[in-house]
């Protein structure tokens, strides 16, 4: 360590991982198809003390390295249990209640297509990829302490794997309906989707464009954020992506930053297929199934290993997911000849410029996700990113289930960049996606649905999109201040449809009780803060009636294209509202001992030794904005375990201003003080200030680590 290294140390656990990992590695050895490579000393990890890595790196051999050890001091056993599902090998790992998800990954024949991936990448980025895998296992090396014992079996981590994992991920859990269920095996969760907003010239107070990135995930497993910032050549790029990836995939540079949020695309189809003569219709003829056995590992209770055989039947529509009697069902799936994404995310980080960063985005490599973008020159735009099957015409349900007796509904191609809706500059200064359809990034419209295949995109708006439109819309000049604000807004849209008539109704009747409810939604906030007082209230009420933008007939007025912010509107059954109204109360009463119980006294952020207040909820049927996902715990509370993840607010000016957060931390290993150590943030609803100069960086330093 040079005496000019910075280094606070926080605890003697820390003094111990400093004294190892504070020795000079000269050389890592990649065993790798016989691929050697040297680490230089001329590499540097520089910890924050929010446990972000600041990696500055002489080459991209080198900044890989770093990357792949950082997500590893990090999320160590996380991401190992991630590679490990990712080929489908969970089973022998961990037991059987893993085999569900082993049968998904091979069913859709994961590991060897990440094989095959592999061998198509261009050789630098093979290199990478060895780089990154081999700074992950060179620290489980050094610090097998910090493994689980269930987890050595996994080492060491090969470049597979990381297209393994991406495969897993994006495409069979994202763009996919029929999922697995390892990821989520005890509840089902309303935290996932996505919010951005991008701000122009015309509509920012200081002149500069803004972005807000906020995706809405699971706090826990494969959804896991790890903020980095990498710097190495003309590479200056801070943000987030999901741990085991290479790559970052939301952020920000000196002059561009971009966003994601969960597309509403349609990129799979469920086909349904007669069966007949061994094989199914296929046509006028049959066609028989094509056939392949895996044999998987599984570990028992006592840790013996015993073998199933897993026959998987494909069709020429894709894999069979499902088949009863009479029928197969067959799922055909977008993104399986993407192969390039960590190429594109690169290009995308390296961008200095609208022009460079469309041409990055173009590549659509990305099956999924929408894009929201903003840059110093003032650029925004907002792309209905992934891939979108051409299908043919045809009366055909896409939404449901595909015939695939006949060779008419067989999709083989996707939209190109040029035929996907989106909206470049808009003239109202600013975009936003609160996974809404494309037709409402902003208002005026400036895309017009017709213009696109009915498949494209449904046409609705949520209450969700409908409070994100209107903060935006109804601003002015917006400030940076202003920026966060809205990003942590927790008013109810919802409230504002249908309180002031339920209040009404309420004050009108000869019930006592419901008066005494009437008053506490008069005074109410129509917030989810932590000290809102009525909206545990509201939401029993909403719940009990089934309030949603889809059930059109609860409402007094649907919703309308037309008038999409401001429908639907009032309550089509006032009787009905005011006998739910009196159910929902005794009901907080009965959990609570008040009607007037405050948000945050019911709804936690609970994790470890934290126990604090929490705000916001799900996003719709109750239009918040501020999307915190709940399960019940002990003593009719909740306790919050997705929602709002990796925050950030940006503003592209000189200097360049950018805040940021995550919920629950960035690191996972049982032992780390920062599995939450950035939950006061959340309960508080703030950001810290992002930390990206050197001198900056220095001045909040926890640990120096050299290579």
């Amino acid at each position: 360590m040079k005496g000019s290294d910075r280094l606070t140390l926080n605890s003697d656990t820390n003094m111990k991982i400093y004294r190892q990992t504070s020795r000079i590695i000269l050389i890592a050895v990649l065993l790798y198809s016989g691929c050697i490579t040297v680490v230089k000393k001329d590499t540097e990890i520089l910890w924050d003390t929010y446990g972000v890595p600041h990696i500055f790196a002489g080459d991209y051999t080198q900044l890989f390295y770093a990357f792949g050890w950082a997500q590893m001091r990090n999320h160590g056993n996380l991401m190992l249990r991630l590679f490990g599902q990712a080929r489908g090998q969970a089973a022998e790992y961990f037991g059987e209640s893993y085999l569900v998800s082993d049968q998904w990954v091979h069913t859709h024949n994961i590991p060897q297509r990440a094989a095959e991936w592999l061998e198509l990448q261009q050789p630098e980025f093979k290199q990478y990829f060895q780089s990154f895998t081999a700074g992950i296992n060179d620290y489980a090396a050094q610090f097998p302490d910090e493994i689980n014992s269930d987890s050595k079996a996994i080492l060491p981590i090969e470049p597979t794997d990381l297209l393994a994992h991406y495969q897993r991920v994006i495409i069979y859990h994202f763009v996919t309906n029929p999922r697995d269920t390892q990821f989520n095996p005890t509840s089902i969760r309303a935290d996932r989707g996505s919010n951005t907003w991008a701000v122009g010239p015309s509509k920012s107070a200081s002149g500069n464009a803004m972005l807000i990135i906020n995706p809405h995930l699971p706090w826990d497993d494969m959804f896991t954020w790890f903020e980095v910032q990498l710097n190495c050549e003309t590479l200056n790029i801070y943000g987030a992506t999901l741990v085991g990836s290479p790559f970052i995939g939301i952020g920000f540079n000196d002059y561009l930053g971009w966003a994601h949020t969960n597309n509403v695309h349609d990129g799979q189809d469920m086909y349904k297929l007669v069966l007949t003569d061994g094989g199914y219709k296929w046509g006028e003829n049959s066609k028989p199934f094509a056939t392949r056995t895996v044999k998987l590992k599984v570990r028992g209770s006592d840790g013996v290993l015993s073998e199933k055989e897993l026959i998987i039947k494909e069709s020429v529509h894709g894999p069979i997911v499902r088949e009863d009697k009479n029928y197969a069902y067959a799922l055909r799936v977008v993104g399986q000849d993407q192969p390039y994404i960590f190429e594109q995310y690169l290009e995308m980080a390296l961008a200095k410029n609208f022009d460079e960063f469309q041409k990055a985005a173009s590549r659509l490599q990305n099956p999924f996700f929408t894009t929201m973008y903003a840059d110093r020159d003032g650029h925004i735009m907002h792309l209905f990113g992934g891939r979108t099957p051409v299908r043919p015409a045809g009366d055909w349900n896409w939404l449901g289930t595909v015939p695939g007796d006949t060779p008419q509904t067989l999709w083989q191609d996707t939209h190109t960049y040029a035929e996907l809706p989106k909206v470049i500059d808009a003239k109202s200064g600013w975009l936003q996606n609160a996974n809404d359809p494309p037709w409402t990034t902003t208002l005026p419209r400036e895309l017009d649905r017709h213009d696109y295949p009915d498949y494209m995109s449904r046409n609705f708006m949520h209450f969700r999109a409908q409070r994100s439109a209107r903060m935006a819309y109804e601003d002015d000049k917006i400030t940076f201040h202003e920026l966060l604000a809205y990003k942590m807004d927790t008013r109810m849209e919802l409230a504002d449809r249908l309180v002031d008539d339920l209040v009404e109704a309420a004050e009108s009747s000869d019930d006592k009780f419901l008066h005494e409810a009437a008053a506490v939604l008069k005074k109410w906030d129509r917030c989810a803060d932590n000290e809102s007082r009525g909206a545990v209230l509201f939401k029993e009420w909403v719940d009990a009636i089934g309030f949603h933008i889809d059930n059109p007939d609860l409402f007094h007025s649907p919703w309308l294209e037309e008038d999409p912010m401001n429908t639907p509107i009032g309550i089509a059954d006032i009787t009905a509202g005011l006998a739910a109204l009196r159910n929902a109360g005794k009901k907080v009463i009965d959990n609570h001992g008040k009607l007037d119980i405050a948000w945050g006294e019911v709804f936690r952020i609970i994790r470890d030794d934290v126990d604090l207040p929490a705000n916001g909820g799900p996003g719709d049927p109750y239009g918040l904005f501020r999307v915190t996902g709940y399960r019940p715990i002990e003593n009719n509370r909740y306790a919050a375990v997705g929602g709002d993840s990796f925050q950030a607010i940006i503003e592209f000016g000189d200097p360049l201003q950018a805040m940021a957060s995550i919920g629950y931390g960035n690191a996972s290993q049982k032992r780390s003080p920062h599995r939450t150590d950035q939950a006061k943030f959340y309960s508080q609803k703030k950001l810290r200030p992002i930390w990206r100069s050197r001198s900056e960086i220095e001045s909040n330093l926890t640990l120096t680590e050299q290579f």
